[in-house]
């Protein structure tokens, strides 16, 4: 994998400086947000000041403070559910492709009955009694992400168990264990990190998907999701309460893919015009 010694270009410093900022924020969020996520501290929709940046929401909590709080909430619960999605699909898709024949039908067929009906489907009927649970929320999301990572990961993988380097460990009597994960886990990195950043954004929106329809992060937590949903209909008496969260969720989901642009402008490059890691 190329990635290292190579210098970022305008866009990747871009996204590097926007997703290590809302990082920033989300680890420092108790130190740095004015009020509590959900304090009331003023009259509802309180216009901006001084005292209030970004104004109040429909309840009079602090907005920049819950957009503060919202962003160790939801970048957290994103990343946390694609690490999670990955651990799983990763591992089952190197187990397709290196057990054989009727290990790979079993598994494909099950994610092949997953994806036949629409993500957002499953999320709303698996969450329906969840009660709110992070947990609940972070295994179901991960689950149903596992699957498209799977179907990559078998992709890499079954072209890489028919290279020389696989036989000969093999032929050396490594194990299934050993061929996945020293053999093929390091020459699928490429695709596999490229993928994770693009997975990253899903997650990270749908989730705000999901909170803005009410079944993601419940109150008292804050997260941007919920907070465009809470504030939307401040917006037809003028109050721009709402926009905030949805420009900290784009301007994130900007941010990650800028990164992922750069390192698969990296990757693509020939292997000549760089060097190796």
């Amino acid at each position: 994998m190329r990635l290292f010694g190579h210098r970022p270009t305008v866009l990747a410093w871009i996204g590097i400086l926007i997703v290590s900022a809302f990082i920033a924020v989300a680890i420092l969020a108790p130190w740095i947000a004015p009020y509590s996520e959900s304090e009331s501290v003023s009259e509802t929709w309180a216009d901006m000041s001084t005292q209030y940046p970004l104004g109040t929401d429909n309840i009079g909590r602090d907005i920049l403070s819950r957009l503060i709080f919202g962003a160790r909430m939801t970048i957290g619960i994103a990343l946390a559910t694609t690490l999670l999605s990955f651990t799983i699909g990763t591992t089952l898709g190197f187990a397709a492709a290196a057990f054989g024949r009727a290990v790979d039908q079993i598994l494909s067929r099950i994610v092949d009955v997953v994806l036949s009906v629409p993500v957002l489907v499953w999320a709303l009927i698996l969450l329906q009694g969840a009660n709110g649970s992070i947990v609940a929320l972070v295994l179901t999301l991960a689950g149903l992400d596992s699957t498209r990572v799977f179907r990559l990961a078998r992709a890499v993988a079954t072209n890489l168990v028919a290279m020389d380097f696989v036989e000969v460990a093999r032929l050396r009597g490594e194990g299934l264990g050993w061929i996945m994960f020293r053999e093929i886990l390091p020459n699928a990195l490429p695709p596999m990190i490229t993928e994770f950043g693009l997975r990253f954004c899903f997650n990270f929106l749908f989730l705000a998907s999901l909170s803005f329809l009410g079944f993601g992060i419940q109150p008292p937590f804050a997260d941007w999701g919920s907070m465009v949903r809470e504030s939307g209909g401040g917006i037809n008496q003028g109050v721009v309460a709402a926009l905030w969260p949805a420009l900290a969720i784009a301007l994130m989901t900007i941010g990650v893919n800028l990164i992922v642009d750069w390192v698969l402008s990296i990757n693509a490059r020939p292997s000549g015009a760089s060097a190796e890691l």
